[in-house]
């Protein structure tokens, strides 16, 4: 399915590295799969954002990058998202990013609105990390810049994973897009019911 994929767009979020981590022959098998331009975002493991929740993962990152490297310069970005029931915690945050390695584009998602803050905002600008913008799942859109790239997660316009964008809703977010004027754009669709994410991905690529 990735030779078929890649042939319509450049990028791809890999959402099972969240449940367990891909093996080094999966990784290789991906690499040699796609072509020279193409790009991989992979979701950070869940036994760092959600069961350590940030804290004592050392070895889990240092474990979680060695894999993504093999991936080569067609590693691009990893995102991690917190659980819904973690709180804003600024030093947490701040300790937890000082042990990653600068080697790829970082993004955050959030997804307990008391991390949509000024100070948090601000830790993100200083260490080159875009907040996460979302898309559904009765999460606020919250476009602001931390970073030279953007990244978005669209979920579904009114169900969560199973609810289709209208051409004037995937319209609206072009312009919100282009408004933003990053230097990269990371941009998935995970409303997977009835191949809408395809469709959906297919016509916002189309309108930027």
């Amino acid at each position: 399915w990735l030779s078929f994929y890649s042939r319509y767009f450049n990028t791809v979020e890999i959402n099972m590295s969240f449940y367990r981590f891909p093996s080094p022959a999966m990784l290789r098998v991906w690499y040699k799969k796609t072509p020279k331009d193409f790009k991989f975002t992979l979701k950070a493991n869940r036994l760092i954002t959600h069961n350590k929740k940030l804290k004592n993962a050392d070895s889990l990152v240092k474990s979680f990058y060695s894999l993504t490297s093999l991936l080569k310069e067609k590693a691009s970005c990893i995102l991690f998202q917190l659980p819904p029931n973690l709180n804003k915690d600024i030093k947490r945050l701040d300790n937890f990013i000082k042990i990653l390695p600068k080697k790829y584009d970082i993004a955050f998602e959030f997804r307990n609105e008391s991390w949509f803050s000024d100070d948090i905002y601000d830790i993100l600008r200083k260490n080159d990390i875009a907040l996460c913008v979302v898309s559904g799942l009765g999460m606020p859109e919250v476009l602001k810049i931390t970073s030279d790239f953007s990244y978005f997660r669209f979920h579904g316009s009114e169900r969560a994973y199973s609810s289709c964008y209208t051409d004037k809703q995937l319209k609206e977010w072009a312009k919100k897009i282009r408004r933003l004027k990053t230097k990269r754009i990371y941009a998935y669709f995970n409303n997977d019911d009835n191949a809408y994410a395809v469709k959906n991905a297919l016509e916002l690529k189309n309108l930027l």
